[in-house]
């Protein structure tokens, strides 16, 4: 169950509590109670969830795995068309509340300004992927010589979580058997930390260079 606290220094006296815990190998201090270990599953685990999807768009991806990424995304029940339809619902629900009687201070039309903006730029995105969604299959399924990357800057600037806490993380289905108390104790100290977000590990070859395409879920197919 989540832990609610009432205040930001509550909250924080609980982390340290539970860090002390986890110190003394999982019990408070003339305490017989053992913390609660976080496990974080792989995105692996949720192939179609976004952080799935970007762990399966790697640069070792065929065209046709990228194709139906992007199919996954920008279909009629993706991500995108949902964040798309949350910012005109938060639009909408700004113009409802939208005044003209002081025309010198009109916050509710200033925001409702920039909601329809993101509402539109979005729609933009969509027709850009459906696009180039199209023009994936001209792609060569080979990689290029690394040299002419140089010339196109790289766009991503964030790691999956699972990058974030190391490949180490365990899903939570696998057997308590199978676990290491000490590496559970680890995996709880880093998933509690408030530097857990800044803290950055370098993936495995393996888990570099093999997409986890097998095995996946039969999906139902989507029209734009």
């Amino acid at each position: 169950m989540p832990e609610f606290h009432p205040s930001i220094g509550e909250a924080v006296g609980a982390a340290m509590q539970h860090n002390i815990r986890l110190a003394y190998g999982g019990k408070a201090p003339g305490s017989d109670t053992p913390p609660q270990v976080r496990h974080l599953p792989h995105p692996s685990a949720d192939p179609y969830s976004v952080p799935g999807m970007i762990a399966r768009l790697t640069e070792t991806a065929t065209p046709h795995e990228v194709a139906g990424i992007i199919e996954e995304v920008n279909g009629a029940f993706g991500a995108l068309p949902q964040l798309t339809e949350l910012m005109a619902a938060a639009a909408d629900w700004t113009r409802a509340r939208l005044t003209f009687e002081n025309p010198h201070h009109n916050p509710a039309f200033e925001t409702w300004t920039r909601l329809a903006a993101a509402t539109r730029m979005l729609r933009d995105v969509q027709e850009e992927l459906a696009v180039a969604g199209d023009m994936i299959a001209a792609c060569p399924v080979q990689l290029s010589d690394p040299k002419y990357r140089d010339e196109v800057p790289a766009l991503r600037t964030r790691e999956p979580l699972s990058d974030v806490v190391g490949n180490d993380a365990v899903a939570d289905n696998e057997p308590p058997a199978s676990r290491n108390p000490e590496a559970d104790r680890r995996r709880a100290a880093r998933a509690s930390s408030p530097h857990a977000g800044t803290q950055r590990t370098v993936p495995s070859a393996g888990a570099a260079s093999e997409p986890p395409t097998s095995g996946l879920p039969p999906r139902s197919p989507r029209t734009r």
